[in-house]
């Protein structure tokens, strides 16, 4: 799938309506399929699959091809329903849980060749489904990799990085593969250096959470003050920064809002804000998260339970018909790249840590915004 990286697109993270992600063991495809009714009901044009590895790949030399089968009947309801997947891989990390291949035995997944074997395995074994679905948009490493497999050696994890996309790459030359970190590599050392994830990446994935970044702080309570509703663009304009190209696409992998983090009755307009600024920002693939609420029978920090666009019982919340309003207007048109290149392209934070990277990012948006 050629990518056409400076076109609007509009999707969700999926999150299934029955079981979670558990969904993998317990899989129903009728219930998949109702979800995806609503996810296309919104004018989402993808959804991100979170491909959970020790279900998938419970023994470094052994890939499940029941779960293969799953993801397969996942692929073509989606595709009957014109939504193009990206499959986070390595997961890893997810909802506050970590989910480790019971095979890693310590081991660090960025340097061990026998865990190196064990995930060329499971990307091939993954790929030999995949390759038969035209909805295949391409592979995410993993979610938010440096928060189950933190490392400080952010030269171990650059040399992985580049690696794995290498084989990717090789196995699918024509699709969207990334890296979906969460904020902190952008904002201080851990795990992955940002230059490296800025220009390795045909188009930069970043995940900006108001809550987790601390812009909710930065906005001193107020709750659509600059830090928040400019947070995107923000950090869009950082990563460009650290790739040396006002040029550079982004794609807004994730962001949402939860009811426990501003009240319910105003996370619509924080959607829109938020897009809209983005949208100003240059950022040009925008993925909520996530698709549906969790059923509160399950087990989550209460902060997990109202990130949906859609309800358990598929009703469109507020900030989903605000969505579907967004994707109707904007669903691929091209980005004004004049306007791009007048956005400012400032020089990296001096010093990568995270009281340098807020003060760069607050200048920036003064500078951006006007004020």
């Amino acid at each position: 799938m050629k990518a056409d990286y400076y076109s609007y697109r509009f999707g969700v993270n999926y999150t299934p309506s029955r079981n979670w992600w558990y969904c993998w063991n317990d899989f129903h495809a009728d219930s998949v399929a109702r979800d995806f009714d609503s996810i296309a009901s919104l004018g989402a044009d993808h959804i991100r699959v979170m491909v959970v590895w020790p279900y998938f790949q419970p023994n470094p030399s052994f890939v499940s091809s029941a779960h293969l089968d799953r993801l397969n009947t996942l692929m073509e309801l989606a595709k009957e329903r014109r939504l193009d997947v990206c499959t986070s891989m390595l997961v890893g990390w997810l909802s506050g849980y970590s989910f480790r291949p019971l095979f890693e035995n310590g081991e660090s997944v960025f340097t061990s060749n026998r865990l190196w074997e064990a995930q060329q395995l499971y990307f091939k074994k993954t790929s030999d489904v995949l390759r038969e679905h035209d909805n295949f948009l391409g592979f995410d490493l993993g979610n938010e990799m440096n928060c189950c497999w933190k490392n400080d050696k952010l030269e171990d994890g650059d040399r992985w990085h580049n690696r794995l996309m290498g084989l990717l790459h090789d196995l699918f030359p024509e699709h969207v593969h990334v890296n979906g970190v969460d904020h902190q590599p952008w904002l201080y050392p851990t795990t992955f250096s940002p230059q490296n994830l800025a220009t390795s990446q045909r188009i930069v994935a970043q995940h900006s959470w108001t809550y987790f970044t601390g812009a909710f702080k930065q906005a001193n309570g107020d709750p659509f003050g600059d830090p928040i509703v400019h947070l995107v663009d923000a950090m869009a304009a950082l990563a460009r920064s650290y790739a040396g190209d006002a040029f550079k696409p982004v794609w807004l992998q994730e962001y949402g809002m939860s009811e426990e983090w501003m009240e319910k009755e105003q996370i619509a307009r924080f959607l829109e804000e938020a897009t809209i600024n983005g949208i100003a920002g240059g950022v040009t693939w925008f993925t909520w998260w996530s698709s549906h609420d969790i059923d509160p029978r399950l087990t989550f920090d209460k902060l997990e339970y109202s990130l949906g666009l859609i309800t358990q019982n598929q009703t469109i919340k507020p900030q989903g018909e605000v969505f579907r309003r967004l994707a109707e207007t904007y669903r691929r048109k091209n980005m004004d790249k004049a306007r791009l290149g007048r956005i400012p392209l400032n020089d990296p934070p001096e010093k990568h840590d995270l009281t340098t990277t807020w003060k760069w990012m607050n200048d920036w948006i003064r500078e951006f915004a006007g004020k």
